[in-house]
């Protein structure tokens, strides 16, 4: 089986629907649309980096109506499946997709690199400890806000244990192991939502319950 090709996708997303953050997307939307807004936090740009089929991405676009959005994803099979035209929700968004992984998309030197908003769900596991080094302080200066979702080694051992279910590429690491990674370059403000350092820091965030910072 190649990395991400068909039987990938056939074999890990036989149920697309009643995944996290695709059967649930608008749910995931409306958590982090009304978290942003309690703290008056505009998002006029957002990048996926890893869209998928494009379920979270495109109700996040449609919540948010960025004026210029970005999608990145690597698999060719899950890249062709996905429409421009459904993702935009309203032709004012400059829309822009790229068939490529995250470590290619933070070496790359397009201009207009930086986004608001930067959704990255189910991809960290699939990169090495390495990758993960190089790819964490990039993303740090090109979103202010990250919405990471990342299964730890205990969410992948309850998945074989309790589900039957073994992602064969997913890499196991502990929830101090990512912790450890993105803590120099982005501080955790809610669930699955992170700030970067890079841009802020407790005299400049916008968010104003301290106490859940860490």
């Amino acid at each position: 089986m190649t990395k991400f090709d068909k039987t990938y996708w056939d074999k890990n997303y036989s149920d697309p629907m009643s995944m996290d953050g695709i059967g649930n997307a608008k749910e995931h939307t409306k958590y982090l649309e009304s978290f942003l807004k309690i703290e008056h936090v505009d998002i006029s740009t957002i990048v996926d980096l890893g869209f998928g089929y494009g379920h979270l991405f495109r109700e996040m676009l449609k919540a948010f109506k960025p004026y210029r959005a970005v999608g990145i994803e690597p698999s060719p099979f899950a890249f062709k499946k996905v429409k421009p035209d459904k993702l935009r929700p309203v032709p004012s968004t400059e829309l822009e997709l790229y068939e490529e992984d995250l470590v290619t998309w933070c070496r790359s030197k397009r201009k207009d690199n930086k986004f608001d908003l930067g959704i990255c769900t189910s991809v960290f596991q699939y990169l090495s400890d390495k990758e993960l080094k190089e790819v964490i302080p990039v993303l740090a200066k090109r979103v202010k806000f990250l919405y990471l979702t990342v299964p730890t080694n205990v969410e992948l051992g309850r998945q074989v244990s309790e589900l039957e279910f073994k992602d064969e590429y997913a890499i196991h690491r502990s929830r101090d192991k990512y912790q450890k990674l993105l803590r120099p370059h982005f501080t955790f403000i809610s669930s699955r939502v992170l700030e970067s350092k890079h841009y802020f820091d407790e005299e400049s965030t916008h968010f104003t319950d301290l106490l859940y910072r860490f």
